[in-house]
């Protein structure tokens, strides 16, 4: 049968506050390095190379062979950048770096050698030596949503470096990335919640949380915890997998129905790929949303899997509005799962399957099937030279690979406690109102709102979804 979504299910509590959430465990700074590798993942990676342990080797290179990877690459900084058309686009700039600083600390960690340090490094200062705005169309807050999550992950591998001019990255960072994608999650562009796809609150979620723990803001992460679970946008866990199919699947654990599944396969991956990013960032900080909602994400991230292999998928009928708050308006309604193209192939999977399988002995049949066909995950430049090819970090087989384990009872623990103890964050930082939207035609937004069910409004979001099982 079908589980209703969360908003369904809450129809008793319609209008009730959502809860604050406590940013992590304990008190002050956050761990690092802590976000999508801790000390534990560094050294494991060193250690099973030197090994020459499969598949860490034939994940290692991979990275090896990527032209960012190289040492001596040569940051191309500048003072505003630009994405969106209509504007002077140089934005391929700022991800081709961003992933040169990413490959070459990577590549520092694994084999101790400073030169890759030491262009991390350069590329890094370089970018806070110089950049001043991040600006453009409404693509503007893909922009600081996508790359600034990278530019901290980057970032956090060197932090310690005796020339990482920390302080004056984290201005940066903070002003240019994480006060533009608070913006976003609190203002949406001066648009309806609903006008945008789950992928654009999810990129500038993974970026608040970044940035957050970077920067050492408590509050802040805060805040992108809390959207996670009770967020107005189509990013919050349970508006991006707003169906959960408890009959379907192999492993007991069903298919969670993913909003962007009626979509096109591209922005349905790109999003499981930046929820998996959200939840292992949080999960370095001892907050479990891996877990949240009877392992919500796991479901998603199952029904894509097998969806994008090729196999048939349950689909809810969904319509979602969109449009400028007092302005112009409209709705579109999906009826089915798009079309899928099976040998499409992103490095996305080896984190989830590693986590679900490996940290916590789950089955995830579809995960770990996509895993392996994915694998060595290669990372940006492996993917094609358009902006797609750089929207993950990748290389996931060297660097999420590990041996079975029990779930950790401090982490664990550690989420439980952290529920429990509100957390009151600041308000976000403001920025000016802009004043277009993304071009949101019938191939870019979907709206909220099935045929026929049960109604109930949460967080501003008219959600009607059927309860009778509807095969895609």
């Amino acid at each position: 049968m079908v589980k209703a979504s969360g908003a369904a299910a809450g129809i008793a509590a319609v209008g009730a506050a959502a809860p604050a959430v406590a940013a992590g465990a304990g008190t002050g700074a956050f761990a690092h390095p802590g976000l999508l590798h801790t000390r534990t993942d560094l050294d494991r990676m060193a250690a099973k190379v030197k090994a020459g342990a499969a598949p860490y080797t034939a994940g290692f290179a991979r990275l090896t062979a990527n032209r960012h990877a190289q040492s001596g690459w040569q940051a191309r900084p500048q003072a505003v950048v630009y994405r969106g058309s209509g504007t002077p686009e140089n934005y391929s700039l700022l991800y081709n770096d961003i992933h040169a600083a990413y490959q070459n600390a990577l590549r520092y960690h694994v084999t101790g050698e400073s030169a890759y340090a030491d262009t991390a490094v350069a590329v890094l200062n370089a970018w806070s030596a110089t950049l001043t705005a991040v600006n453009g169309s409404a693509d503007r807050f893909l922009a600081a949503g996508l790359y600034g999550y990278q530019f901290a992950n980057a970032a956090e591998l060197v932090r310690g470096h005796g020339d990482f001019e920390l302080a004056r990255f984290q201005e940066m960072l903070a002003k240019n990335f994480g006060a533009v994608s608070d913006d976003f999650l609190v203002r949406h562009n001066g648009a309806v919640v609903s006008n945008y796809w789950t992928n654009w609150d999810l990129a500038n979620m993974a970026c608040v949380l970044a940035t957050g723990i970077f920067c050492d803001d408590r509050a802040q992460v805060a805040r992108a915890v809390d959207y996670f679970k009770h967020g107005a946008g189509l990013g919050s866990i349970r508006n991006a997998i707003p169906v959960v199919y408890d009959d379907e699947g192999t492993d007991g654990g069903g298919l969670g129905e993913w909003l962007e599944a009626g979509r096109d396969q591209g922005h349905a991956l790109l999003g499981v790929g930046l929820m998996g990013t959200f939840c292992e960032m949080a999960w370095n900080q001892g907050i479990d949303l891996y877990g949240y909602d009877d392992s919500r994400f796991l479901k998603g991230a199952q029904y894509v899997a097998k969806w994008s292999l090729g196999g048939q998928v349950p689909f809810t009928a969904n319509t979602r509005r969109k449009g400028a708050v007092g302005g112009w308006s409209g709705s579109e309604t999906v009826t089915a799962a798009a079309g899928v193209d099976p040998s499409m192939i992103r490095p996305i999977w080896a984190m989830i399957a590693n986590h679900y399988t490996k940290r916590r002995g789950m089955s995830a049949t579809y995960v770990t099937r996509i895993a392996a066909k994915a694998a060595p995950e290669g990372g940006g430049g492996d993917y094609g030279p358009n902006s797609g090819g750089y929207d993950q970090l990748g290389f996931g087989t060297l660097a999420f690979t590990r041996d079975r384990v029990s779930p950790s009872p401090a982490a664990s623990g550690a989420a439980s406690a952290s529920a429990s103890a509100p957390v009151s964050g600041a308000s976000p930082s403001a920025m000016g109102k802009g004043d277009d939207l993304a071009a949101t035609g019938s191939g870019d937004v979907v709206g909220w709102a099935a045929a026929t069910g049960v109604t109930a409004l949460a967080g501003g979001l008219l959600l009607l979804r059927r309860r009778g099982r509807r095969a895609g």
